[in-house]
């Protein structure tokens, strides 16, 4: 459950959602709020039949460490964070996360046609569908500043 006037990240490990954590935590120190870093997974039986109940809950907590090293690795001092590790389509734990969250946080991997081809799949679908404003972060910003976000400060939102 999201705190009301969290800023809400959702991340899956990559670089790009990294760098959404990053900006995610720039902006709450700014403003005062909490990060609520939200980390979705799926497992499809179908893929590996008879496996035990054992191999989902291994999947489940190998989310929780990634998550929770991902946390240790950015400088958070003066700001919460929270996570959450929810099995369930990123599209929609993302939704349900930022529901009164007062800012969603998306990387952008930039993979697929069209729009997605900007943002990626998880984010186009989030514009459309979010109850609050959404900021997304880049894959060029990965490129362009792998080492510029120590002592960021985020802009305006536009």
């Amino acid at each position: 459950m999201t705190s009301k006037g969290a800023i809400v990240v959702g991340v899956d490990g990559s670089p790009v959602s990294a760098a959404a954590l990053r900006w995610a935590v720039a902006e709450a120190k700014a403003t005062g709020r909490a990060v609520e870093a939200v980390t979705a997974w799926t497992y499809t039986p179908a893929l590996d039949p008879g496996a035990p109940e054992s191999t989902v809950t291994e999947i489940a907590a190998a989310h929780r460490r990634a998550l929770d090293e991902l946390i240790d690795s950015v400088p958070h001092d003066e700001v919460t964070i929270r996570t959450q590790v929810v099995e369930g389509d990123a599209r929609e734990v993302v939704l349900a996360a930022a529901n009164d969250a007062s800012l969603l946080v998306l990387g952008s991997h930039g993979h697929g046609l069209l729009m997605h081809a900007l943002v990626g799949s998880v984010s186009a679908h989030c514009l459309r569908h979010a109850t609050c404003p959404v900021v997304i972060v880049p894959a060029q910003v990965i490129n362009e500043h792998a080492s510029a976000t120590a002592g960021y400060t985020p802009g305006p939102i536009l």
